[in-house]
């Protein structure tokens, strides 16, 4: 399974569905078994989906006039 594309995807659908981003709010190791089709151990689904918050954080983080844009207001870019 490759990881990165995983958490890609599960990304992808938690800004793309509603009621999935509340399932993944709720309860988010559920949210990802669910949407993977399989039963693994919580410790690996966790790696998942501390993955997808990080991802998410990130893209929050680079939105119109967020942080990201402020740090490149700095450096002139």
């Amino acid at each position: 399974m490759d990881i990165k594309a995983k958490i890609d995807e599960i990304v992808k659908k938690v800004k793309s569905d509603e009621k999935f981003g509340a399932k993944f709010k709720e309860n988010p190791v559920k949210a990802v078994e669910g949407l993977l089709g399989v039963d693994l151990p919580d410790e690996q689904i966790e790696s998942v989906v501390s993955g997808v918050k990080a991802k998410l954080k990130l893209d929050k983080v680079g939105e119109d006039g967020g942080l990201l844009d402020k740090a490149k207001g700095i450096f002139g870019k």
